[in-house]
């Protein structure tokens, strides 16, 4: 994560349908998909704030919220 930001990741379950498109293009291997199939932040973490999870998604279930300077 870059140095003073904060990175929140809001996944709405009930939209996503676990095609594990956000998981092949997040660099960081943030995400991964869950025992149910579904996007989870398994290592929020490592997360830089691309959002290439969150333009590839196409049920729009991701958002990732970069908050700077927390």
């Amino acid at each position: 994560m870059a140095k003073g930001k904060s990175i929140e990741h809001i996944i709405d379950k009930s939209w996503c349908k676990g095609c594990g498109i956000c998981v092949h293009f997040c660099p960081k291997q943030v995400l991964e998909l869950n025992s149910d199939e579904k996007a989870v932040a398994a290592r929020p973490e490592d997360c830089i704030g691309c959002k290439l999870c969150e333009l590839r998604c196409p049920d729009l279930a991701i958002q990732i919220i970069v908050k700077e300077g927390e």
